[in-house]
């Protein structure tokens, strides 16, 4: 080698330009959509304008996970601490902290030009702060069913520009829950189960009527035994005998691994079907609770662990 720099002829200069006139395209397409106008109507029935997309701050799993799934995630200055997934999410942002308990100068903090947030951020005057701030702040619906899924991604789709992009993990979204529907058809009894969100000296916390949990459950084929009780509640021994569940869920994340002997040592559970059978079935929370892109999958999976006959083909 002398040194020399390599001569390049009049084809290689053409492509090397056109090369380069095409990134710097590619580039300014992409800063045109960050800084694109647009109105949404939020879960609040807020009327907000949003003008500019290329800061956002993500309130929520589902927003995250919705946001990872537009190819959005070099647009995210920070998430909260239920953004488990991707799991690079929370590895590689900057954490406003738990969706029920922000601050606001947590969040305003990050310089957003948009805030996208799940319906259960708070506390209540937290977000009354943030609605007020001059940064636009979007609140999604507190829906938990299929149809709600589809809707908050093109909503979110909608909020940051771009709606083909939505429109298109929307649909997929709904051939997930059409699969999970037919699966869940061949269910002949829906088994009695129980969610339990922990157990506090030895007494479970359940979850009701009127919780994501209760929606999980019916959305994998089952049947919530924890009837009568409304929201996430303790439940006796009493209630516990009586209610009889066949299997008990829980989330498989926690600082301590959850494992049948240790829950059905409680004696909230002495002679229910479930501890006979040691029958604990342990779930991902944010993708069985949360209501994301990935929710048909991970309810069809539950749905085949409460019933081998609830099966799909492949898609």
């Amino acid at each position: 080698m002398n040194g020399t720099p390599p001569r390049y002829g009049a084809p290689q200069r053409r492509a090397f330009a056109i090369s380069l006139a095409l990134t710097l395209a590619a580039l300014a397409a992409g800063l045109d959509r960050a800084k694109a106008g647009e109105t949404v109507t939020d879960g609040r029935g807020r009327l907000v304008e949003i003008t500019d997309t290329s800061r956002i701050v993500s309130i929520g799993g589902s927003v995250t996970e919705i946001l990872y799934d537009l190819d959005l995630a070099d647009r995210i200055v920070a998430v909260d601490d239920t953004s488990l997934y991707p799991p690079e999410a929370l590895k590689t942002k900057p954490s406003v902290g738990y969706v029920r308990a922000l601050s606001a100068e947590g969040v305003l903090s990050q310089g957003p030009t948009l805030i996208l947030a799940e319906a259960d951020a708070g506390p209540p005057p937290v977000v009354d702060v943030l609605m007020s701030a001059a940064v636009p702040f979007v609140v999604l619906d507190g829906r938990k069913t299929p149809e709600a899924v589809a809707d908050h991604i093109r909503f979110v789709a909608k909020a940051v520009g771009e709606t083909q992009k939505g429109d298109a993990l929307a649909k997929e979204v709904e051939v997930g829950f059409d699969r999970l529907a037919a699966a869940r058809a061949k269910v002949a009894t829906p088994p009695r189960v129980v969610f339990v969100m922990s157990l506090r000296d030895g007494q479970p916390l359940v979850a009701g009527e009127g919780t994501a949990a209760d929606a999980m459950i019916r959305l994998a084929g089952a049947e919530n035994a924890a009837k009568g009780i409304k929201g996430y509640k303790a439940m006796t021994t009493e209630a516990m005998v009586e209610a009889a569940p066949e299997a008990v869920i829980m989330m498989r994340q926690g600082p301590t691994p959850v494992t049948a002997e240790t829950v059905f040592a409680a004696p909230a559970f002495a002679g229910s079907p479930a501890a006979q059978a040691k029958r604990l079935v342990l779930v991902d929370g944010l993708g069985a609770l949360g209501f994301g892109p990935r929710s048909p999958e991970i309810l069809l999976s539950l749905c085949g662990a409460l019933d081998p006959a609830c099966t799909a083909p492949a898609p």
